[in-house]
């Protein structure tokens, strides 16, 4: 909105001090990202208080470790906070007209409204399950196949720059090593979105870690956006040229003041959880994102802390099938599954594990980002 007014006031030539700057990828980036600060800080206290009004709040967990039980009650669907605090600034300060952010608002709204289908159905409807696990796949898929869809088949609609590099992605460590996944292409976008959606939701188990892991994620993907849509940059660090990705950095800006925001009630003890409404939606921009930036092969490392978590689950409930069946007992890797519950019933206080985890996922950026150099 910011942006339209500033560029048809200079096309008007009506001269306001500043106003340029409105018009720059980085200031608009800054201001998303406090804009997003704001409105959670804002929006905040009221969501909380309609939450606990409406008692909506979370159900004791029996899955999880026995300290869990003392924060049943806790006003969830705090998503709702995140999403509203993204979704505005992105709605202010980028161009609507660009086919990246188009793109990433459809995954936000879509797996934002899955995620609190959801919710409402376990909190408010008191359905134990919620969704139906197969209808939330449904729901990713739908979204993954839009998007793989979009880039498959209208490449032009989204950037003319993006026509070449399509079916195309990068392979960190390789200077000049782009692969090629044809007719692959679509599955895997399916495949990475489904992931991180669901990647993102099992790391959402301790006050503030899934959000602040996020928040970090996001920053490393605002450096990445931004360099990749930017001719000068994109070419020092030889990597492929999209001409609009820079408007992908005002969003993971946005997502970046959200997450804090957000992290300022969620923080150990939490006055909100996120629940599914934001944690699907969360992990699914992450995923897309990737795909935008033609950097999915980077998702491993970048969201190494989600890759944990959800390799702690399979490797659990594989080993525990293949023990049952070899042994007619079922036996655990780990005392519980997510990572982090194991970490608990270690001895560890909550604070601790998370601190931890955010030290772990700064570590990853680090690592992300110095494969633009180390190849």
């Amino acid at each position: 909105m910011f942006y339209y007014l500033f560029t048809y006031l200079h096309s008007k030539q009506i001269d306001i001090p500043g106003s340029a700057m409105f018009r720059a990828i980085t200031f608009r980036a800054g201001a998303a990202a406090v804009t997003a600060l704001v409105i959670a800080f804002w929006l905040g206290p009221k969501i909380i208080q309609a939450l606990r009004n409406h008692q909506i709040g979370e159900a004791a967990k029996v899955e999880a470790p026995k300290s869990h039980l003392s924060k049943a009650g806790t006003p969830t669907m705090g998503g709702l906070i995140v999403l509203a605090a993204l979704v505005i600034p992105a709605l202010l300060w980028t161009d609507l007209k660009n086919g990246y952010i188009l793109l990433i608002l459809f995954v936000t709204v879509v797996l934002g409204a899955v995620g609190f289908l959801d919710d409402y159905l376990k909190v408010v409807k008191k359905k134990p399950k919620g969704l139906i696990g197969r209808y939330k796949i449904i729901g990713q898929v739908l979204v993954g196949l839009v998007v793989g869809g979009v880039i498959y088949f209208h490449p032009q609609w989204i950037d003319s720059t993006l026509v070449v590099m399509k079916t195309k992605t990068t392979v960190p460590f390789f200077k000049y090593l782009e692969l090629d996944l044809g007719i692959l292409y679509i599955p895997i976008v399916i495949f990475i979105i489904t992931a991180t959606s669901n990647a993102v939701n099992l790391t959402d188990g301790l006050d503030g870690l899934a959000i602040g892991t996020v928040g970090i994620v996001a920053l490393t993907l605002a450096i990445i956006a931004y360099v990749s849509g930017h001719a000068e940059w994109s070419k020092y660090l030889t990597i492929p040229f999209l001409r609009g990705n820079g408007e992908l950095a005002i969003y993971c800006s946005a997502l970046v003041g959200a997450a804090l925001g957000f992290l300022w009630f969620n923080s150990y003890p939490a006055q909100v959880f996120m629940g599914d409404t934001g944690s699907l939606a969360l992990g699914g921009v992450i995923g897309a994102m990737c795909v935008l930036i033609k950097k999915e092969f980077l998702l491993p490392t970048l969201g190494g802390v989600f890759l944990m978590e959800t390799l702690s689950v399979i490797i659990q409930r594989m080993y525990f099938k293949y023990t049952k069946k070899k042994y007619g007992e079922g036996r655990r890797v780990f005392k519980m599954a997510p990572i982090h519950h194991h970490f608990e019933l270690l001895g560890w206080p909550e604070p601790k594990i998370v601190t931890r985890f955010y030290i772990i996922a700064i570590l990853f950026m680090i690592l992300s980002l110095a494969t633009f150099k180390v190849r």
